[in-house]
């Protein structure tokens, strides 16, 4: 009777350690396939760019910028399975309800990154691009090299992908009980303050224009957050007055 928590522990590692390993194998493979058509991701990703010629300076330095793009679309491509197995790994400790939940969320994960992602190429890359390349133009001419090009678009990218992702977290967190439209509410100046501030950092520039391309849509997201929340709590207390009268 002793041993079986050491055993249940061992059994929990081993399962651990092969879903790591698979998920592994699944980035290996996803970044083997975008090193493969790197050339035409590279391309995709210069059109923010316009006409600008980018360099590279260091001898090694466009090899590490391959390998870089090549991992992020690597690790973008394995992503299905890699949050398929920590869904797997910790289904054991939720309940059937919670279970639901997560499936219900899971596609809209990828719908709303994918929405970030595309709503920063089209509309936030391309005038904070050409307002820090066309900026102080007069003075000197811009050489960009690559690696700090790549770099910067896979910020900010990255960051508006994550972003989208507030409707469905807020959302996934009301079904779950732990937030409520109402508090949400009394946030919303903060949340305004917080969504500026945001712009300010993620935007590489100083434009009061740029910032705000990322702080509106901010502001859009976090009250849809509270409609989407409303309409759960209202569905909870529905299904709890339905319980109760039956």
């Amino acid at each position: 009777m002793a041993d079986r928590p050491g055993r249940g522990l061992v059994d929990h590692l081993n399962e651990l350690r092969q879903r790591l390993l698979i998920c592994l194998i699944a980035v290996f493979a996803g970044t083997v396939i975008a090193f493969i058509f790197a050339e035409q991701i590279f391309h995709i990703l210069m059109v923010p760019a316009g006409k600008v010629s980018l360099v590279f300076i260091d001898v090694t330095e466009m090899l590490g910028v391959y390998m870089q793009v090549s991992l992020i679309c690597g690790i973008a491509l394995a992503m299905p399975v890699i949050i398929y197995h920590l869904i797997m790994f910790v289904s054991p400790g939720l309940t059937s309800q919670e279970k639901k939940y997560v499936y219900i969320v899971l596609p809209w994960v990828f719908v709303m990154f994918v929405a970030g992602v595309v709503f920063s190429y089209y509309i936030l890359l391309p005038p904070a691009i050409q307002f820090l390349i066309n900026f102080g133009a007069g003075i000197a001419s811009p050489q960009i090299r690559i690696s700090n090009y790549i770099s910067l678009i896979g910020r900010l990218l990255l960051a508006s992908g994550l972003i989208f992702e507030m409707p469905v977290v807020s959302t996934f967190l009301a079904r779950l009980g732990i937030v409520n439209w109402r508090w949400m509410g009394q946030q919303r100046k903060w949340a305004i303050i917080f969504a500026f501030l945001l712009g300010a950092i993620i935007t590489p520039t100083i434009d009061p224009v740029n910032q705000t391309l990322i702080a509106l849509p901010l502001i859009v997201l976090y009250e849809i957050s509270i409609w989407l929340a409303r309409i759960v709590a209202h569905k909870r207390v529905k299904n709890s007055t339905t319980l109760i009268s039956e």
